[in-house]
């Protein structure tokens, strides 16, 4: 989730791709890392299992290395800042760059050489030692070793607090429109393949760790939940327990994750664990964690309740949350964003937000466990299927909930606030309609030209569109329609066009004119 930046002086009162013929690519995991907190650093290898589903013979599979994105001044990412003095000045503070090397592929057993993209040295092409044929399998495997970077973007390290994403080799999407090798960037996102995980870390034995995934060890899990469950029975800010630390120096968690499509992992040997559980419509129980730190945010008192709720709002939206856990993790504050998202798990960087504003962020980052993390668009492309639906969604949950807007805070004044959910929506975007916002919602990411514009169009500006839609075809048809988009389109990749032919399908109508507002200039 990025920040938005809008300047407001008040509130006003104011188908095509057949599901037939669909496949996507499978890619498993077994990932082993050691950190050493004394040099900021992992040692790690990594066993992949590559299941090539498509019709097509591969020669070649192309690799995000993510980590190298932040090694110098000539890389994308480092580029994309450099366009404005406030990229700039987070750029000269960055001084601990980080890297990933030590990369020495095999595939089946046998070494495979590696091409850096001549652009971009956090892309390169594994040449496979024979041909991978339509329906067959192959296992990659390569150590690897990470400086782990100053948290800047997303990824690195705080003193010894350890926020790890992007963090490991990992595979770029092939699809039905081909490869999607793409650099890593501070605005715009990312497009990942599905599989099975089984991430085993190993550190000093008193950090704390929250991942995707369940964790395995049961006498760590155990602690956790006891330590959680007394936090939240307590009115102190700091563990009512204490973490019994292990005699020996290091531990070894092991975490699996199934049908997912990354892999975060958060440690801090001072973190405040909550823990409850909640049970969904179907009647399935999930378990829910928050980690926080003693000196952070005051809100954080009430995490968990922020991700039950926003996790019941977005089954109801989309359909039930379908994994076993449900977690979120208070980070360092950062310049570029109010949380980043992952598979069961999501970094929220909003030290200052007040109760409903952090509801909102925790739930927006929650939100994209359906929206990224189940509906696994290409976000680099298509950021408006990501992160502009999801707004839409945090909007109405914040009216229904708190007669709030996230974009307008504290100014909202209280007789806009006495009205109803819908009567608030209505006005709230009928301010959001006035602001600005010349590029088309249908642009890709690299090509916005700053932060700003890129917050106001991918979020704000298809949020109104997807407004603009309830008004005209109703919510409950909107609702429906979404459902079905759920269902048909749940852990697959669907773009523009998918979704388009779903609703129509859905509502029994063109809706060509709502979607060719997509690529509007100017107001919708």
């Amino acid at each position: 989730m990025k920040k938005i930046f809008v300047a407001i002086a008040c509130f006003t009162t104011i188908g095509v791709f057949a599901q037939s013929k669909y496949w996507q690519q499978q890619v498993n995991y077994k990932i082993n890392v050691s950190l050493n907190d004394q040099n900021h650093s992992l040692k790690g290898s990594e066993e992949i299992q590559y299941i090539n589903n498509s019709p097509d013979q591969l020669n070649f599979i192309w690799f995000h290395l993510w980590e190298n994105a932040y090694k110098n001044d000539n890389t994308a990412f480092a580029k994309q800042l450099m366009r404005d003095k406030k990229g700039m000045n987070r750029l000269r503070k960055f001084k601990d760059r980080g890297y990933i090397d030590s990369l020495d592929f095999t595939v089946d057993g046998i070494k495979a050489s590696i091409e850096v993209d001549p652009e971009n040295i956090d892309v390169v092409k594994l040449n496979l030692p024979k041909p991978l044929l339509p329906g067959g399998t192959v296992k990659i495997q390569t150590p690897f070793y990470v400086d782990i970077p100053q948290y800047i973007s997303r990824s690195g390290h705080d003193g010894q607090s350890y926020m790890m994403c992007q963090w490991y080799p990992k595979p770029a999407v092939y699809d039905h429109k081909g490869w999607h090798q793409f650099p890593y960037l501070d605005e715009g996102e990312f497009y990942s393949e599905y599989g099975n995980f089984d991430v085993t870390i190993t550190l000093p034995s008193q950090y704390i760790v929250g991942a995707t995934g369940v964790l395995q060890n049961a006498d760590e899990l155990k602690q956790y939940k006891e330590i959680g469950k007394s936090n939240i029975s307590s009115s102190s800010r700091r563990n009512s327990m204490k973490y019994i630390v292990p005699a020996s120096a290091t531990k070894t968690l092991d975490y699996k994750g199934e049908n997912i499509l990354d892999f975060a992992w958060f440690a801090d040997k001072d973190f405040v664990i909550r823990y409850d559980t909640m049970q969904l419509a179907s009647g399935k129980t999930i378990d829910v964690f928050t980690y926080h730190h003693h000196d952070g945010n005051k809100n954080w008192v009430n995490s968990t309740e922020y991700v039950k709720s926003g996790a019941r709002a977005y089954s109801s939206y989309f359909g039930e949350y379908p994994y076993p856990v449900v977690q979120a993790v208070e980070g360092p504050k950062n310049e570029m964003s109010g949380g980043m998202e992952y598979p069961m798990i999501t970094l929220i960087t909003s030290p200052d937000a007040s109760e409903p504003m952090l509801d909102a962020v925790i739930t927006h980052e929650v939100g994209h466990n359906w929206l990224m993390g189940i509906l696994a668009t290409n976000e680099r492309t298509h950021a408006w299927m990501d992160e502009g639906i999801n707004t839409y969604f945090q909007f109405r949950y914040e009216a229904e909930k708190y007669r709030y807007n996230s974009i307008f805070g504290e100014s909202i004044p209280r007789e806009v606030k006495e009205k109803s959910a819908e009567e608030f929506q209505a006005m709230v975007y009928n301010a959001l309609s006035k602001i600005p916002m010349e590029t088309p919602i249908e642009t890709p990411s690299q090509l916005f030209a700053g932060e700003e514009e890129y917050g106001l169009v991918v979020y704000i500006k298809t949020a109104i569109w997807m407004y603009f839609m309830e008004q005209e075809l109703g919510k409950s048809n909107l609702d429906k329609a979404i459902h079905a988009y759920y269902d048909q389109w749940k852990f697959k990749h669907p773009y523009p066009e998918d979704m388009k032919s779903t609703f129509e399908k859905e509502l029994g109508k063109d809706l060509t004119p709502y979607f060719d507002l997509l690529k509007k200039k100017g107001t919708l």
